[in-house]
């Protein structure tokens, strides 16, 4: 598939969230993908990805998802950008990640995320550390 066409629905799926728009998932996703998102939950098949979409959005709505990044390779996608959410009951997340996408037929086969805390930080910039090892809360 053309990079730019990935992109596309790269694009579309992270805009569905911003607008919490009705899914597109068959047109995005082979009906057994699976999706892993960076703190460990999997859905697996289209259809729980379109359950795990509509459910939370009944919950929160997502503010950013702002693509910094693209790189292609073969048959994979690797996506760089910056989340930030805010749930119904006050709390907010912000945190830049990278998806890993595989393509099958034109479709997500795969999508697996990673995430990295906001702010970051030199733990050496004082004498001490400024993190523990107890303080490591999201992952």
């Amino acid at each position: 598939m053309d990079p730019k066409e990935r992109e596309r629905k790269i694009e579309h799926w992270f805009g569905m969230w911003l607008r919490k728009e009705e899914p597109a998932i068959e047109e995005l996703f082979t009906p057994d993908c699976l999706y892993t998102e960076s703190w460990g939950p999997e859905y697996r098949g289209s259809e729980a990805v379109e359950h795990w979409f509509r459910e939370w959005n009944t919950r929160g709505r997502v503010i950013a998802w702002e693509i910094r990044r693209y790189t292609h390779a073969e048959e994979r996608s690797y996506i760089e950008w910056f989340f930030e959410d805010r749930m119904d009951d006050g709390r907010t997340e912000r945190f830049d990640g990278i998806s890993v996408i595989e393509w099958q037929n034109g479709r997500i086969a795969s999508l697996k995320e990673y995430g990295c805390r906001i702010p970051h930080y030199d733990p050496y910039a004082q004498e001490r550390p400024a993190a523990s090892e107890t303080e490591k809360s999201w992952f």
